[in-house]
């Protein structure tokens, strides 16, 4: 998967390694974009931020609906985020935290990889 279809799609399936390394690509474009604002702009929050910040909101958004899918969960999930306060906790451990759902799920095949059922 290219980092555009991690970050702009929401087909398929992605692991929590996946998720995090979007967090952390996201949050440090932020932390650039801010950086960029304020040597050129004088101001933390200008145009530069305002920019990075609507990509970074598409791209959390797709991020967090295939890791959903993950999880067996329509990506419509990802509206627990406007739940004020735990919300953002629900998401953070839901995606962040959790195994996705081993073997393949009506969202794809398992990003980890082929299943072989435990045996008995």
């Amino acid at each position: 998967m290219t980092l555009s279809q991690l970050l702009f799609t929401s087909d398929g399936r992605i692991g929590r390694k996946a998720w995090w390394f979007a967090v952390v690509v996201m949050f440090a474009a932020e932390l650039v974009a801010s950086l960029v604002d304020g040597a050129l702009f004088d101001t933390p929050t200008g145009i530069v931020s305002t920019l990075v910040g609507i990509a970074t909101l598409v791209s959390t958004i797709m991020v967090s609906v295939k890791r959903f899918h993950d999880r067996d969960k329509s990506g419509w999930w990802v509206l627990i985020l406007l739940v004020p306060a735990i919300g953002f906790v629900w998401l953070l451990v839901e995606n962040g935290c959790l195994r996705g759902t081993p073997g393949p799920n009506r969202f794809g095949p398992d990003p980890l990889g082929p299943f072989a059922p435990p045996s008995a």
